[in-house]
Order: structure tokens, then sequence, then C-alpha cells
């Protein structure tokens, strides 16, 4: 969890999310990297991630859900950026900032790790 931490660092100087004073390229680059950093948390625990969209996750839900469910977040935004990238779309207002309120707060890394363990 610390590693997952230290790697997707917002750098938003403790503001708030939405983040609105940054461009979209670094909005959505801090999104985005999540996924990064999630697939290779993944692939150092040995767990799979999976599709979450129309899916409850077991109970007790372990390590593999929780990764994936904020992987979601994360592969959302690498498609923002694709998409960004080749001026096809810009994602609206509403959706980056719920992106960014997910990822960064109320709560933190470590009160997750309270509600989930491997099984």
């Amino acid at each position: 969890m610390a590693d997952i931490m230290a790697a997707t660092n917002a750098l938003n100087d403790g503001r708030p999310a939405p983040f609105t004073e940054d461009s979209w390229h670094v909005r959505i680059g801090r999104i985005a990297n999540w996924a990064g950093v999630l697939r290779l948390a993944a692939r150092a625990g040995g767990w799979e991630l999976q599709p979450v969209v129309g899916r409850r996750p077991s109970t007790p839900a372990g390590m593999a859900e929780l990764l994936s469910g904020i992987y979601a977040i994360g592969e959302q935004g690498e498609t923002w950026m694709k998409e960004l990238l080749r001026e096809s779309r810009v994602p609206s207002e509403s959706e980056i900032g719920q992106a960014e309120g997910f990822l960064t707060g109320p709560g933190s890394m470590e009160d997750l790790e309270l509600f989930f363990y491997d099984s």
C-alpha cells in the first residue's frame, strides 16, 4: 500500500479535488498513472485484475477485488488520455472531478486496507 501511495502521489499541494487550476493533460495524467501502478501492484502480489462493471465483489473482498475496483478508474484515465491526445474527445469537468475525488479523498489508502484482506 505504501508503494502505491508513493507512486501515485498527486502532487496537488494539499488542494482538494477537483484540481481545476491544472491543465487537462496534468489532471488526466494523474488519473491514468493509477492504472500502470495498479497493474504492477497486482503482478507483484500475484493478483489478477478483473472487470468490475456490473459485478459484485466476493464477500469478503480480497486485494484483487480492491485493486480491480481502483484500477477501473485509472484505466478510464488512460482512455481519456488517448482521446485527448488524438483530440477526439475531451471528458467533461464532472467526469474528471469525480475520478479525482475518488482517488484523492476523503479517506486514505490506509483506511481501505482495513476493509479488505486476502482470502
